[in-house]
């Protein structure tokens, strides 16, 4: 089975003909959710045409093909870009995970706010010290967040809850591995994670990142609980790079704490 036959598969598991309008004729069904001739059917297009695209043989599938089956599986706009680089990988070469000067001095501007830039393969490639703060850890050596995540002990008390943390973690990787699927060191990566039970269990639910911003919260071993509103923005001219920043609701608990760590001398 192909990455594409796998999502696609997990996405029928999830339906069911009831939700669907599908007629049911009782008996015994051997697998879970949809079959792929009833995904076929809701689709539009014949089960053999279907079969081969989760089977990973079909090499020029139009985009009409594969908006209908991503209205039929009722896909997020995340899944459904992630369905579309898993059908036709977009042609790139790996990228370097070159910082441009300006990007750095712009992060060494930011004094009020957590930020740093996340590369390919999850890799953090530059920070201000407020990240490195709020993170407890030397990024010169923990500079994957991935890694962090899941193989170094402090996330597990940092991040609460940790389990939305790590899905997050495991959905973006997921759409990074589908850009660049002949990436060596994508898959010793995944590789090496996979010495995670958590891991193991969250990549093979084939879930996916969609929504680039959002709340976080961590209990900092120092300055205590903090509720952080986060984006995710993308560089321009560098597409597998992006600008993360936290942000505490001005006059909060959580800004006085950020302060905190603000005026504290980097370590």
């Amino acid at each position: 089975m192909t990455e594409l036959g796998d999502f696609l598969q997990s996405r029928r598991a999830r339906l069911t003909p009831e939700e669907t309008g599908l007629p049911t004729f009782g008996g015994r069904r051997r697998v879970p959710g949809l079959r792929r001739e009833e995904l076929a059917q809701l689709a539009g297009v014949s089960a053999d045409y279907y079969g081969r695209l989760e089977q990973g043989r079909l090499a020029n599938v139009s985009d009409e093909v594969l908006n209908a089956v991503a209205r039929a599986l009722r896909l997020d706009e995340g899944e459904r870009t992630h369905l579309h680089n898993l059908a036709r990988p977009p042609k790139r070469p790996v990228p370097a995970g070159q910082v441009r000067p300006g990007l750095r001095w712009l992060l060494a501007s930011i004094t009020g706010s957590p930020a740093y830039v996340l590369g390919r393969h999850m890799d953090i490639v530059a920070w201000n010290p407020l990240a490195r703060a709020v993170y407890g850890v030397d990024l010169d050596v923990h500079d994957n967040m991935a890694r962090l995540i899941f193989l170094h002990p402090s996330s597990r008390e940092l991040w609460t809850p940790w389990e939305d943390k790590a899905n997050n973690t495991v959905g973006g990787l997921r759409m990074q591995a589908a850009l660049y699927p002949d990436d060596p060191r994508m898959a010793a990566l995944v590789d090496e994670l996979s010495a995670s039970r958590e891991f193991r269990e969250l990549w093979a639910a084939h879930e996916v990142w969609t929504v680039p911003y959002g709340t976080m919260r961590l209990d900092h071993p120092r300055v205590g609980p903090l509720e952080l509103a986060y984006e995710a923005l993308p560089v321009p001219g560098a597409p597998e790079q992006m600008i993360i920043t936290y942000s505490a609701e001005p006059g909060s608990p959580s800004a006085a704490a950020i302060g905190e760590l603000a005026t504290e001398p980097a370590r």
